[in-house]
């Protein structure tokens, strides 16, 4: 059986799959389904799962390097698709959609795109070039070094917690986006998505995740293009929807923070900013692709790249979400709008496009939150495999059975993501929330690991135990977690004192101090070139 034949197999399944779901909807529900849509989309799915397959016979993944970095050999140009793909998901493209239509907010709070962006640029000019020398295979391979094995298992917890929550803000974007287009319920368009990236994710590993990005990145620019001279008619052309929506969001129609739209919110503004901007840097997800790169250069320029990438991606949504705002709706849709503005950029592509224009427009969203979903997985099951199974449970497993064990961790993690998205409906929340933890956890015991010589264990715990109480002390609404430390500027529940910011500097001072108080008892570890295996 050759490749082709090999790939094609599993893709008819999984459409005779598809053909009994569209066929239960259709007899079995009365669900008013958007056929031409379905069947659309059914096409696309099956492409995607045919490359994903067709990479996973063409570069067959034996051990676990290939798995997880497909043999450090991506091309800077697919290194840059990639990483592009993996940071432009749904929660990106409708996130951004949401907050620039978001009544109290706009466009000056619309910070993840070009927080993220910076935390690129940020992370290929100071930490993609050491990270590649020393030729790791996960971002906690660093923290291993310096602070042990059982350190980075615990810091591998926050990193998780990362990666899960944004898998499940960008299900929880298609979720909405299938729910409106296609009239598919939010439960159904989750589980279908996600059981497609997951088991392509699994089969090819890192080179089936970049080869898709290729076709999912383009498909999500030509897609969101089109959608936009079509939605413009409707309001009145380019000039005229942004004077309207000036008009209706004043001061805070621009990117730039001022005190005089902001007012008590300015402080918690520069927080969310911060914890973009260097929140967004550590993650498996992006030192994955750094670290499969040929070399340093490669690995400096595709983060450099990638970053403008995702700017420019940004535009088309934030346009969507100007659209969404000034557009005229009926009662019953701006009610909806109102209730959970996260259906903003599916109301325009469903209600202000012709038929096949939404249906192109869908298959943009979907393209984004695959392409972000199967590097999320597999980015936390490479972390769970090397650095938690491996060194604490098994040591001596070979290679190629961790390679099997990768692939299982896949499932588990997909799934939990899966779950997660399905009782939460906030893409926004979940979005800031994914970056949160991580800078306040994480940031800090990265840059010491890396750039600090005498930092050590010690001071890795007295820095992760101060940040997570000065974190957590400041609750979160999204978890149910409430207010415990007497933060200043607190209003309506809610510490606008920049409490995250505070708590990541002070965690990142403290592993400073704390180490070296303790060098005699606890030595610094020096970092060392690992071999691939």
């Amino acid at each position: 059986m050759n490749k082709k034949q090999a790939a094609f197999r599993p893709t008819l399944a999984l459409l005779g799959f598809l053909g009994m779901v569209g066929l239960y909807l259709y007899f079995f529900t009365d669900k008013d389904v958007f056929w031409g849509g379905f069947i659309a989309m059914m096409c696309f799915y099956g492409v995607i799962f045919y490359l994903g397959n067709y990479a996973a016979n063409l570069r067959h993944s034996e051990n676990a390097t290939d798995v997880m970095l497909a043999g450090r050999n991506i091309p800077l140009w697919i290194a840059i698709f990639t990483m592009s793909a993996t940071w432009v998901g749904g929660g990106y493209i409708n996130g951004t959609a949401e907050f620039t239509a978001t009544d109290g907010y706009g466009l000056m709070w619309v910070q993840a795109p070009w927080g993220y962006a910076m935390s690129l640029i940020i992370g290929g000019l100071f930490f993609a070039r050491t990270m590649r020398r020393y030729e790791f295979k996960t971002m906690l391979d660093p923290l291993a070094q310096r602070y042990g094995r059982r350190m980075a298992a615990v810091l591998f917890l926050p990193a998780l917690s990362g990666e899960i929550f944004w898998t499940s803000a960008i299900l929880t974007a298609l979720g909405t986006t299938f729910a409106t287009v296609l009239g598919l319920d939010f439960n159904s368009a989750i589980i279908l998505s996600a059981i497609i990236a997951i088991a392509y994710t699994a089969l090819g590993g890192l080179w089936a995740v970049a080869l898709t990005d290729i076709i999912q990145m383009i498909l999500l620019f030509v897609g969101l293009l089109l959608v936009l001279p079509y939605a413009l008619q409707v309001t009145g052309g380019l000039d005229a929807t942004w004077a309207a929506y000036v008009e209706k969001k004043g001061a805070l129609a621009t990117l730039i923070p001022s005190r005089e739209a902001l007012g008590s919110y300015y402080w918690n503004w520069w927080d969310y900013a911060l914890l973009l901007m260097f929140g967004g840097i550590p993650w498996q997800v992006y030192f994955q692709r750094v670290l499969s790169s040929k070399n340093e250069k490669t690995a400096v320029r595709l983060s450099i790249f990638a970053g403008f990438v995702c700017l420019l991606a940004a535009i088309p949504a934030v346009l969507i979400g100007v659209i969404g705002d000034v557009a005229v709706w009926s009662p019953e849709q701006q009610a909806a709008l109102t209730e959970n503005p996260a259906l903003t950029l599916p109301y325009v592509v469903r209600y202000l496009t012709p038929g096949f224009i939404a249906t192109i427009g869908l298959g943009a969203i979907a393209a984004a939150v695959m392409s972000s979903v199967d590097s999320s997985i597999l980015s936390a099951s490479s972390m769970l495999s090397w650095n938690v199974y491996r060194p604490l449970i098994k040591p001596n497993i070979s290679s190629e059975n961790l390679a099997k064990i990768i692939k299982r961790s896949i499932w588990i993690i997909g799934i939990a993501a899966t779950l997660l998205a399905l009782q939460v409906k906030s893409i926004y929340a979940l979005w800031f929330l994914c970056s949160d933890f991580v800078y306040c956890l994480l940031f800090p015991q990265l840059v010491t690991a890396l750039f600090d010589k005498k930092a050590n264990v010690y001071g890795s715990v007295a820095g992760f135990a101060v940040a997570f109480i000065l974190r957590f002390g400041g609750g979160d609404a999204t978890l149910g977690i409430p207010i415990t430390l007497p933060y200043p500027m607190i209003e309506n529940d809610v510490v606008l004192f920049p409490f995250r910011t505070l708590a990541m500097v002070s965690g990142l001072i403290t592993i400073i101090i704390v180490s070296r108080l303790t060098q005699r008892i606890a030595p610094p570890k020096i970092l060392t070139k690992q071999e691939d295996n």
